[in-house]
Parts: C-alpha cells; sequence; structure tokens
C-alpha cells in the first residue's frame, strides 16, 4: 500500500507585490483557507515581505517561505541572504532552483548542491524545482535532464534528509506561457522523478513530494492534483489573487 503524502500547494509570488500590497492579499486568503484541512499551504513571496507575512500568516494553515538563499552562512556576497537570516524570520522554507534563478541569473546544480542541505540544516524545507526547455522535450532529452538535475542538485542530501525536500517539477515551456502538460506528461515526468529518488531508497520515493508546477490555474488543478505521482502544484501567476490561489487549495484537499 503506498504511503499517504500530504498535498502542498505553494503558491510563487516572483518579484510582485509591496509589503502594503502584501496585506491586503493575506487578509483575502487567510478567511478562504482557514477551514482547509489535509494539505499544506505556503506563499513564497519577496525577501522585503518576509516579515509581514510571517507575523501576519502566524497560527493560521499558512507558511510562508522565500524565494531564494546562498548557502554560505556569511560573507561578502552583496544582495544575498543566509538561511540563518530567514530562519529567524520563521520562515518555513525556501524555493531553490527555479527555472528563471537558473536562467537569468546563473544558478548552477553545482550550487544548489550546496544550497540544498544548507537549507535542511537550517530547518527549512527546500522545494527544489527541476524540469526541461521546450527544445530538450522536443529532442527526447526529459528524461536526462532530470536526471541530472536530481543527481547532482542533491548529491549532498542523506537519504534521511531525503523525506524532507519537497521537489517540484516545472516544465520550463509551460512556465507562464499558459500552456500546461498535459496530465500524461505531468504523471510521466513526476514518476520518472520519483523512480529516481527511487534509486537511492525506495523507502523516501514512497514518502518524498513531488508537486507540479506550469500554468497551474484553479480550472486545471483538480485534474493535475488527481494524479497519482503528483503531491500538489507550485502555482505561479495564479496565486497572486486570494481568490484563485484558494481555489486551488481547495482541489487539493483529499
Amino acid at each position: 500500500m503506498a504511503t499517504r503524502r500530504t498535498p502542498m500547494i505553494a503558491g510563487n509570488w516572483k518579484m510582485y507585490k509591496t509589503e502594503a500590497q502584501a496585506e491586503e492579499y493575506i487578509q483575502g486568503l487567510l478567511p478562504r483557507v482557514s477551514s482547509t484541512s489535509g494539505v499544506d499551504i505556503a506563499i513564497c513571496v519577496p525577501f522585503t515581505d518576509l516579515r509581514a507575512m510571517v507575523d501576519s500568516a502566524r497560527g493560521s494553515r499558512v507558511e510562508v517561505y522565500a524565494q531564494n538563499m546562498h548557502q554560505e552562512p556569511e560573507g561578502a556576497f552583496t544582495g544575498e541572504v543566509s538561511a540563518a537570516m530567514l530562519s529567524e524570520l520563521d520562515v518555513g522554507g525556501v524555493v531553490l532552483g527555479h527555472s528563471e534563478r537558473r536562467e537569468l541569473f546563473g544558478e548552477t546544480d553545482k550550487v544548489l548542491a550546496l544550497k540544498v542541505p544548507a537549507a535542511l540544516t537550517a530547518g527549512l524545507t527546500p522545494i527544489l524545482c527541476v524540469g526541461e526547455t521546450e527544445s530538450e522535450r522536443e529532442s527526447g532529452d526529459t528524461e536526462r535532464k532530470l536526471r541530472h538535475q536530481i543527481g547532482e542538485d542533491l548529491t549532498g542530501v542523506s537519504d534521511e534528509q531525503l523525506v524532507d525536500v519537497v521537489i517540484a517539477y516545472e516544465p520550463i515551456w509551460a512556465i507562464g506561457t499558459g500552456q500546461v502538460a498535459t496530465p500524461e506528461q505531468a504523471q510521466e515526468a513526476i514518476a520518472f522523478v520519483r523512480a529516481l529518488v527511487g534509486g537511492r531508497s525506495p523507502e523516501v520515493a514512497e514518502r518524498v513530494r513531488i508537486l507540479y508546477g506550469g500554468s497551474v490555474k484553479p480550472e486545471n488543478a483538480a485534474e493535475l492534483l488527481a494524479l497519482p505521482d503528483v503531491d500538489g502544484a507550485l502555482v505561479g501567476g495564479a496565486s497572486l489573487d486570494p481568490r484563485s490561489f484558494a481555489e486551488i487549495v481547495a482541489a487539493a484537499q483529499r
């Protein structure tokens, strides 16, 4: 019998919302998810919103995550923040390796192999993003890309820690494009990621949560979340509206 995994819905705000806008948002979201059960909820907000959102969400079902962090505990790294800085604010986790960080800011698998264990050591839940480009999918390289990312990015994580990592499969061609992987594509890729984890530990593979990300909306959430290996969603644009985000959360209840 398969282990029951608690679904997770995480909203990635990207570079949206001032502190005032974030406060308005959280007041609109909290009543809509207050009676939710059986699903973990996180909002991944800009650094400047973290303290306000942690304070406003305290005692609720909503956890607050950061969108990035540096792998070193401190140092001459202008513009960066450390895991300890996030932990001190009671931030619950952090998104690592999002395709925008990889493509626009040069984040490498070598760096992620340091960031993921640093987050875990600080008590943060890492959401590790993996996924292929459109050209890689068209050339049949999806599995090669996923095998490389999972292998490299989790190399510094022990099997005992691995269960605390959340993996988000995001086909890059579906992020912010309106395109969505078909249910068959999403299930196939996420089942492959689970099999890669299973290559290290079959037990952990049954327990680790793997999310789908890529133009998730209230209209398609239920179908995607019903897939056997999909344990939730990393939501982009639809997470910026509290009503649509709450609808996706509701679709994850099992």
